[in-house]
Formats: C-alpha cells, sequence, structure tokens
C-alpha cells in the first residue's frame, strides 16, 4: 500500500487551519497509509536530513504549510533519489509554490488522482558545493537581504490576511528599501557568464515559478527541463527602476531573459546574500555562484 506522508509546522501561525482542513480528513482517505512529519524549529537543512531519511520509493508527500515547508518536502524528495510524488497545499504567508502548482484545496490534491506532472527546479552552488533546490526563484544581494524584513513576527501575521497581503508586503519592502538602499554595496563587482556587470548593479533573480513572493508574476519554466529566466538590475540606485520592474511584473510577468544557466563570478572574494523562496543565507569569501537545473526533476501533482 503507498504511503501518504503529511508535512506540516505544528508551531506556524495557520496551524489551526492545517488541522481542521487537512489532519482532520485523513482517516476518510482510502488506499493509504497515513504519516505525518513534524518541522522543527530546527535548521533548514536538519529538517531536510531527517525527512529524506524516512522517504520510500511510491510515498506521496503533502507539504501543509508555507514555502519553506514546501522547501523542505521538495529539497529532501530531490536529495533522497526515491521515487517520490510531492503535492503542495497553501497555509503560508506567500504560498508560491502552491500557486505555481495552482492546488489551493485539500480536494484539488484529492481529485487529482495522484498523478505526476514533472517539474524542473533550479539548483544554487556556490564555490562548487551545492545549497539548495529552489522550485520558484532564487535572488542575490538587495532582494535577497530584504527577505529577512518578513522574520519578523508583527508583520508576518499582518500578511496572513487575505489578497490585501500583497500591497502590504509593496508598503514593507519599500519602507525596507529607503531606509537600506543607500549603507552598502549589494553585490560587490561581477561577472555574468563572463561579461563584467554594472558596478552599481544590486540584484540578480533566476526566475521558474508562475509566482514570486506572491506579489510578483513568473511563467511555466517549471515545465522545461533546462531553460529559465534571469535579470540584473541596478534597483538600489534608482526608485524607478524599481516601480517599473514591480509594475510590470504585477501586469505582466517578471522581466528576464532566457537562460540555461547563469554564473556569476566575483572579481574579488566578496560577502552576498542568497534567498530561494523566503529562506536565506548570507556566504563570505564567495567565488562563484551557480544557477543552473539539474538532471534529476520533482514529480508534483499539478492541477
Amino acid at each position: 500500500m503507498r504511503r501518504l506522508l503529511v508535512v506540516y509546522n505544528p508551531n506556524s501561525s495557520n496551524y489551526v487551519r492545517v488541522k481542521n482542513e487537512v489532519l482532520e480528513k485523513l482517516p476518510s482517505i482510502s488506499g493509504f497509509m497515513i504519516g505525518k512529519f513534524i518541522i522543527e524549529k530546527a535548521p533548514f537543512e536538519d529538517n531536510v536530513k531527517r525527512l529524506k531519511k524516512v522517504l520510500e520509493d511510491g510515498d506521496v508527500v503533502l507539504s501543509a504549510g508555507g514555502d519553506a515547508t514546501a522547501a523542505v518536502s521538495a529539497n529532501a524528495i530531490l536529495e533522497s533519489g526515491k521515487d517520490v510524488t510531492l503535492s503542495v497545499l497553501p497555509y503560508g504567508n506567500f504560498n508560491d509554490l502552491a500557486r505555481t502548482l495552482r492546488t489551493f484545496k485539500f480536494d484539488d490534491i484529492l481529485n487529482s488522482g495522484f498523478k505526476s506532472t514533472n517539474f524542473y527546479p533550479l539548483d544554487v552552488i556556490v564555490d562548487g558545493k551545492h545549497w539548495r533546490y529552489a522550485c520558484c526563484y532564487v535572488t542575490i544581494g538587495m532582494t535577497a537581504e530584504a527577505v529577512e524584513l518578513f522574520d519578523n513576527q508583527k508583520i508576518r501575521k499582518k500578511l496572513q490576511k487575505g489578497h490585501k497581503s500583497s500591497w502590504r508586503s509593496y508598503i514593507y519592502l519599500v519602507t525596507w528599501y529607503f531606509k537600506n538602499r543607500r549603507k552598502k554595496v549589494f553585490i560587490p563587482e561581477f561577472k555574468l557568464n563572463g561579461e563584467l556587470q554594472h558596478k552599481k548593479t544590486s540584484d540578480y533573480a533566476a526566475v521558474n515559478g508562475r509566482s514570486m513572493s506572491r506579489v510578483m508574476k513568473g511563467g511555466d519554466d517549471f515545465l522545461k527541463p533546462e531553460i529559465f529566466r534571469s535579470e540584473t538590475d541596478r534597483l538600489a540606485t534608482n526608485f524607478w527602476r524599481l516601480t517599473k520592474l514591480m509594475t510590470k511584473s504585477v501586469l505582466s510577468r517578471v522581466p528576464g531573459k532566457d537562460t540555461k544557466g547563469d554564473t556569476l563570478e566575483f572579481v574579488k572574494p566578496a560577502t552576498v546574500s542568497l534567498q530561494a523562496e523566503g529562506e536565506y543565507k548570507t556566504f563570505e569569501n564567495a567565488n562563484k555562484i551557480e544557477i543552473r537545473k539539474p538532471s534529476k526533476c520533482l514529480k508534483v501533482i499539478l492541477n
């Protein structure tokens, strides 16, 4: 009998909804052996290691949480090498992967017949070492550092109040932008695919999914085994460039060019921040960052 493994965080602010809308319905599901995996208050990598140890071929993983829970699930599956199907429900602030897969309710999962589609994520490599698989997007520089803003619990609770949270996100980000944009160099001088970039370049973004931080629109690159879209910009020095980018991202999709892989090489060893779907890390003395699609893919339930 196949196993359905529900991954959730009992300490999350939306746990009551997960309990009522998912966990309490599990006994009514037939044809599966039901299991539960709890996300602990531990580093991202520790939860990934714990989860990948319990995965078996044929499992269906149901991530019932936000993008962090979905990221733990996706990374564990990819690192395990097991034949596992990922499904995602949105119980977080941004829910970019659920928006990309268009699975918003438990019935979307149950009515799918658990049929899977190949999903091709991004692989982030720092100085030759794998850091993270990212399903929807990766940013480097100012936009990566800004993610720390959403760790503030008061802000996170306000963002949970329906569709207006998108505009709240804009307000918080713009406020942070004006306070921090001239404090430092966000990306030290670097070459992108061998071409030296403008010294005031503050941001790099690789976009693979339909949603980027909830307030920006992506495309269907996640269905492509090699191609994704990327962009660099000087957002920290020009507010109008930021306004143009965000407006276009809301009305159409995130700007950028198709690429089969990007390599950022720093002129000198650099301190730089990376973030993938809300999970961020600052690296010191980094020489090279590579973004590409790995040879392996995820099996996902797509609505």
